[in-house]
């Protein structure tokens, strides 16, 4: 087994910084927080509260081979988003050297996912975190509250009652944007362990494309050329020479001619903006009782339900519309709400502990490369772009949870370009509450009598 050195240098320095440091600073605290505690001022009580409980339901969904629902904290309705998500958390440790869709392991996808993502203000990429086992551990246990106090402290004014509320939503609900997809990829890593549904292979977009095509669901084309070659006009000696093997003909590189968003998707964009696209997420609940037997699961009727759609208008200049402000579309009218941005998510490196703020409050009204207005105009497609959705989803995938689409309004029609099984919000409204029961739902069927995981199969 391949032992990543890095990730244990960054386990054993955070055990470091946790013996030398934390500890000492929380046993010289613990006279203070439990007079505090008992003498119940200051809201120390509470927060203390939130965090044992984070540990009791930490400890049971790590350690217990008992049943999802019989979790001894977390127990009521109100409580079933904070036993979702904590469990969630704990899955982490069972799932960690099982097989994943898209890698080897669970922990190689973590690696390879969240390098590019990092804690807002830090400008460490979280994929430091998930290099070793030991680091994971280290950082759930103790970072991961940390920053939820942290969190609760800069954003209340310092108000006792603020901090308490604030620290039990960071730590045991929290509805900020990278949480949500945290918790849609381990509820997909869950399922795909549990079941090996057959859908996920379309996470491979080749396979997307070709399968799409011959089910006649509109995807965008692709050209059917064996080798093209690239070179710069101006570059000599072989610089600027690029050379990509189609995949039609056992290459790496899908070749597609570019797109053009029309009609009046492209009057809401600057002129330089890429295609721009509509992340359409849908659930099924037929993923209940999906098998690896593909025909059982092509063979049921499934209920897909739109959970939010979110209109990405493309920074101008941007390769794509990842570079972009995220609109929220309401999904029955069309009408575009306010949009908002997640790019502090992805600042890396010493610079950005000086210059990413901790949250993003800018609310966008128009896009600010072209001072166009965008909210309050209705999306005219809304139901062709959903309904295409609904029926990709229905048809390629019936027995996966959760897909995010990614839908075009070009000049070559509505087309799809792609599924994605770890999807997320991207800030868009949801039904929390429906959404939640959905996941607790699945939790129950996938937990069975054991947690996931390769020794408790």
């Amino acid at each position: 087994m391949y032992i990543d050195p890095l990730g244990w240098i960054i386990g054993f320095s955070m055990l470091a910084i946790c013996v030398t440091c934390i500890a000492p600073a929380v046993l010289s605290l613990t006279p203070l927080v439990g007079s505090l505690f008992f003498l119940d001022l200051m809201n120390v009580r509470p927060i203390v509260m939130t965090l044992l409980t984070y540990y009791r339901a930490m400890w049971y969904f790590s350690t217990s081979s008992g049943r999802y629902a019989d979790c001894p904290v977390l127990t009521s309705n109100a409580e079933k988003c904070s036993r979702v998500h904590v469990a969630s958390i704990a899955a982490i440790f069972h799932l960690w050297s099982t097989p994943h869709y898209r890698h080897d392991t669970f922990q190689s996808d973590l690696v390879l996912n969240l390098r590019n993502v990092a804690i807002p203000g830090t400008g460490v990429p979280l994929s430091y975190l998930t290099r070793s086992f030991l680091s994971t551990f280290i950082f759930l246990l103790v970072g991961y509250p940390l920053v939820s106090l942290i969190a609760a402290v800069a954003s209340s004014g310092l108000v006792s009652a603020d901090i308490a509320k604030k620290f039990h939503g960071h730590l045991l609900s929290p509805r900020d944007w990278f949480s949500l997809w945290r918790l849609n990829c381990c509820l997909a890593a869950m399922h795909y362990y549990k079941t090996r549904d057959v859908g996920y292979k379309l996470e491979d977009k080749w396979a997307f494309l070709t399968e799409a095509k011959k089910l006649k669901i509109p995807v965008t084309p692709w050209l059917d050329l064996g080798m093209i070659v690239i070179k710069h006009r101006n570059e000599e000696g072989g610089l600027g020479f690029h050379r990509f093997k189609n995949v039609s003909q056992g290459g790496e590189w899908i070749i597609q001619p570019a797109l053009e968003n029309t009609g009046s998707i492209a009057k809401l964009l600057p002129k330089d903006a890429p295609l721009s696209t509509f992340r359409v997420l849908t659930a099924s609940t037929p993923g209940f009782q999906s098998t690896n037997k593909e025909e059982e699961t092509k063979t049921k009727n499934p209920t897909i339900k739109t959970l939010t759609t979110v209109f990405r208008a493309g920074r101008s200049g941007a390769a794509t519309d990842h570079t972009s402000i995220l609109f929220d579309v309401d999904q029955c009218t069309g009408e575009v709400k306010t949009g908002n941005v997640n790019n502090h998510w992805y600042c890396l490196g010493p610079k950005a502990i000086f210059t990413t703020p901790w949250t993003q409050d800018v609310k966008y009204l128009k896009h600010p490369d072209s001072n166009l207005p965008v909210t309050g105009m209705i999306i005219g497609e809304i139901e062709e772009i959903r309904t295409l959705a609904e029926n990709a989803h229905r048809t390629l995938a019936p027995g996966v949870p959760l897909v995010g689409w990614d839908v075009a309004v070009t000049d070559k029609g509505i087309l799809l370009l792609e599924g994605n099984f770890s999807c997320n919000f991207f800030m868009g409204t949801v039904d929390y509450d429906w959404y939640y029961n959905f996941c607790d739902e699945y939790m129950k069927l996938l937990w069975l009598k054991s947690p996931p995981g390769p020794d408790r199969r």
